[in-house]
């Protein structure tokens, strides 16, 4: 199992040089995140023996029995809906929260960051593909979003994340990362306070080469190094 997965991460490292390359990037400007749900332990360690050192959660309960388990070095991103009866458990652990798509979810990690003294980094979620199964805002709606949130002194946002449509085709998922770039860089023109856009966070197993041409900075690929989810 080791063997396989270090196969796997060997591969995706590749093709993010070979994107990286495409897009003249550095490689240093990307950050792999190991999207671990659903995932034992002794996968998790293996992944970590090979040097990765950021996993992506969806579920907070997954988030912090996994936290607890595994080295303190690693860092915790939450990348899947948050729950504001779930934020209390999320703050302590995760070093980043991807999907801040409400004021309601915004208020609640504002008190508790504010209990205990601390500023928690998010990204704003946004449905940049506008599907109904998706959470997130849409891009029209970001900017007052983000200056609303950005009153809050208990949140640092740090850029914006979204979740392409799964497709068939790669390509089709480019003008979505190209927009999300745009209003990445328009936002961070307006200089607004409280706001460091510097996380692009978009691209998954399916499409994250495309998402590194188009600049993101993080991208969250789960089967492309764990292989096919498991259900319980």
């Amino acid at each position: 199992m080791e063997a396989i997965l270090t196969e796997n991460l060997k591969r995706v490292e590749e093709r993010i040089q070979y994107a990286c390359q495409r897009a003249n990037r550095d490689r240093s400007e990307v950050t792999l995140i190991a999207v671990s749900k659903t995932k034992p332990l002794p996968m998790l360690e293996s992944i970590y023996q090979a040097g990765i050192r950021e996993f992506g959660e969806n579920k907070v309960q997954e988030l912090c029995e996994k936290q607890e388990a595994l080295p303190s070095d690693i860092h915790w991103h939450m990348i899947g809906h948050l729950q504001r009866n779930k934020v209390k458990q999320t703050i302590d652990k995760a070093c980043l929260i991807h999907s801040v798509d409400s004021i309601r979810l915004a208020r609640q990690i504002e008190e508790e960051a504010a209990k205990r003294n601390k500023i928690m980094p998010v990204l704003i979620e946004v449905n940049a593909a506008q599907e109904e199964s998706k959470f997130g805002i849409t891009i029209p709606e970001t900017e007052a979003f983000v200056r609303e949130i950005s009153a809050y002194p208990h949140i640092l946002i740090k850029g914006l994340m979204t979740i392409a449509p799964f497709v068939e085709n790669p390509e089709d998922n480019r003008i979505y990362f190209y927009n999300l770039k745009q209003l990445f860089v328009d936002i961070n023109q307006k200089n607004i306070d409280n706001v460091c856009m510097d996380i692009l966070s978009m691209g998954m197993t399916n499409d994250y080469e495309i998402a590194i041409e188009e600049g993101a900075t993080h991208i969250r690929v789960g089967t492309g190094i764990f292989g096919e989810r498991i259900y319980q």
